[in-house]
């Protein structure tokens, strides 16, 4: 019997993003300006790349920062990518970056959140705006937050939210789109834990809304906000870190909403 190749760990890896992001090796190939016959040579092992070919798969796979450096390390070479704090010194001017962006979201909710949506920084909208919802539950307790968490569990905003089937059904789809596209165990485990909760929706028994957005309907009492989110990325990163980040705006979705909030601020 003909003996079937053993990838290499680069190979692996190499194979694995392509397959992720729907790729043939012509396409791959194409796109990195090499021959489907080297690719597959690297895919089995046959051949080793540079780190210049590394980079080139990597940019053409749209592959994140985090996992770029990985690839690189499975094919031998160092990291190119630093991953640095958020608190060093060398980020003092992304820093005031994003503080003057949650800034400029004032009176509405703002936060700034890591790959797995912990809170990392909000502004003093996203306090008011949560403060009348918040309770003594986990999510709560949890330091730093989590925004996933704190929307979906029963001791979080879950109790508060009308159209909660909707709200979950849309962040789990996006949830999974992340998990997909990052290929990123911490985030996967995030997503194993949250679709562990008791009593989530089954999307497919959902029916088909032709609205453009999902907002996020809260009511407790007399407190009724209808909010809608907005996400944004560091353009143009080269850490990790920051590579990672997104800000997430709850923006008001009807008039009543909006009076609400700047009446608050």
């Amino acid at each position: 019997m003909r003996d079937v190749p053993r990838l290499s760990p680069f190979g692996r890896v190499l194979r694995r993003w392509r397959q992720a992001r729907g790729m043939s090796q012509l396409a791959l190939a194409t796109s990195a300006s090499t021959s489907t016959r080297h690719l597959s040579f690297l895919e089995t092992g046959r051949a080793e790349p540079s780190r210049e070919m590394v980079l080139r798969l990597a940019h053409a796979l749209d592959v994140p920062l985090r996992e770029r450096n990985a690839l690189l390390g499975a094919a031998g070479f160092a990291p190119l990518y630093r991953e640095s704090p958020l608190d060093a010194p060398g980020m003092s001017a992304l820093q005031r970056m994003l503080d003057f962006t949650l800034s400029r979201f004032e009176p509405f909710p703002a936060f700034l959140v890591d790959r797995c949506y912990r809170v990392l920084r909000a502004n003093q909208g996203a306090a008011r705006a949560l403060g009348g919802f918040a309770g003594d539950g986990a999510p709560w307790r949890e330091q730093p937050w989590n925004l996933l968490r704190i929307t979906l569990h029963p001791d979080g905003l879950r109790p508060y939210i009308v159209n909660f089937a909707e709200v979950a059904a849309s962040l789990l789809a996006r949830l999974e789109r992340a998990v997909v596209a990052l290929d990123d165990e911490e985030l996967a485990t995030l997503e194993r834990e949250l679709r562990a909760l008791p009593d989530l929706p089954d999307p497919c028994a959902l029916p088909l809304t032709l609205d453009p957005v999902v907002p996020l309907h809260l009511k407790r009492g007399e407190l009724e906000l209808r909010l809608f989110s907005m996400l944004a990325q560091v353009g143009g990163a080269q850490d990790v870190t920051a590579a990672e980040l997104h800000i997430e705006s709850l923006m008001p979705a009807d008039s009543a909403s909006e009076a609400l909030l700047r009446a608050s601020s």
